[in-house]
C-alpha cells in the first residue's frame, strides 16, 4: 500500500513559524512521526512540501497510477485553490485533508474549505497528531 503525504505552502517553516498555533514541531519531526506510523501500518509513505499550488498539482497527477491513497494538508489553499480540489477529485484516489490546527475555531475565512468537499474525511486541530490520525484513517479505508 502507498500512501503520498503532501505538505501545503509555509509548513516549511513549521517549528518557528506561530509555533502557538502550529506547534513547535518541525516539519521534519512530523515527517519522522508519519513514517513510524507507516511502518506499524506496513504501508509506504512518500511525504513532499511544496509553496506552489501548482507544483502540489503537477506531483497529484504524478501520482495518480502510483499510490493508493493521499494525506494532503492543502494550508491556505483550503480556502480558495478550485484548480486544486479539481486536481484531486481528478485523481480519484482516496484523500484525507489535514490541519495542524482547528480551522473552525479560527478566522471566519479559514472556516471554508473548497477542497474537503472532495476528500473522504478532514481532520484538524490535533497538531502533529492529525497526520498520523489521518494515516490511520486512511490505511483502515483502503483496507476495507
Amino acid at each position: 500500500m502507498n500512501v503520498l503525504v503532501i505538505h501545503g505552502p509555509n509548513l516549511d517553516l513549521l517549528g518557528t513559524r506561530e509555533p502557538d498555533v502550529y506547534g513547535s514541531a518541525t516539519l521534519a519531526e512530523i515527517d519522522t512521526r508519519i513514517q513510524r506510523v507507516a511502518e506499524s501500518l506496513k504501508i509506504t509513505v512518500r511525504t513532499v512540501q511544496y509553496n506552489s499550488e501548482g507544483e502540489i498539482i503537477d506531483e497529484l497527477h504524478r501520482a495518480a497510477g502510483s499510490v493508493d491513497g493521499i494525506v494532503i494538508n492543502p494550508a491556505a489553499f483550503t480556502h480558495y485553490a478550485y484548480a486544486l480540489r479539481d486536481a484531486i477529485a481528478a485523481v480519484g484516489k482516496p484523500t484525507v485533508e489535514v490541519h495542524l490546527s482547528n480551522i473552525h475555531a479560527r478566522e471566519p475565512f479559514r472556516a471554508q474549505s473548497v477542497t474537503a468537499s472532495v476528500c473522504r474525511g478532514t481532520i484538524a486541530g490535533f497538531g502533529a497528531e492529525s497526520y498520523c490520525l489521518a494515516l490511520r484513517a486512511l490505511a483502515d479505508l483502503l483496507r476495507r
